[in-house]
């Protein structure tokens, strides 16, 4: 009998697979519910970042995205400026630090971002309402430790 190059007996022991998998469905769900708004799972994440700033008076910028979200620059820069074209965000020169762009929501960003956390939340209930509360609390706090 051969060695396996595998640490697990089984691919549902393997924790990095299962994370994928439930990322992947969730992801699903997600980008399911966004297709009918042209927004895409990355675009949603950042008008919901910038909408997070505008309710608690933080001057959001495009290094500010990128740290919360996690998203690569160029994602971030290429979702902006479709964001931009559609008219939901406006980017500008920072007042501060010339080389950062600040972003903001405009009115009909800020209306559609109210919109969508509604929606993306209703799906995040519905799917991890499968956990008890006790276990969905355990699995935020598991989540925090891993980034």
């Amino acid at each position: 009998m051969h060695k396996s190059a595998f640490g697990f007996e089984r691919p549902e022991d393997s924790p990095g697979l299962l994370l994928w998998q439930t990322t992947i469905t969730w992801q699903r769900l997600i980008k399911d519910a966004l297709n009918e708004y042209d927004i895409s799972h990355p675009q949603f994440v950042i008008l919901a970042i910038l909408l997070w700033f505008t309710e608690h008076s933080e001057d959001p910028n495009q290094v500010a995205i990128i740290r919360l979200s996690k998203l690569d620059k160029m994602t971030v820069s290429q979702s902006l400026k479709k964001l931009a074209a559609q008219h939901l965000v406006a980017r500008f020169e920072h007042q501060a630090d010339t080389r950062a762009k600040s972003v903001q929501l405009t009115v009909k960003g800020q209306t559609l971002a109210k919109k969508l956390v509604s929606v993306v939340e209703k799906i995040d209930a519905q799917f991890f309402g499968k956990l008890s509360q006790a276990d969905g609390e355990s699995l935020v706090r598991v989540l925090g430790a891993l980034n």
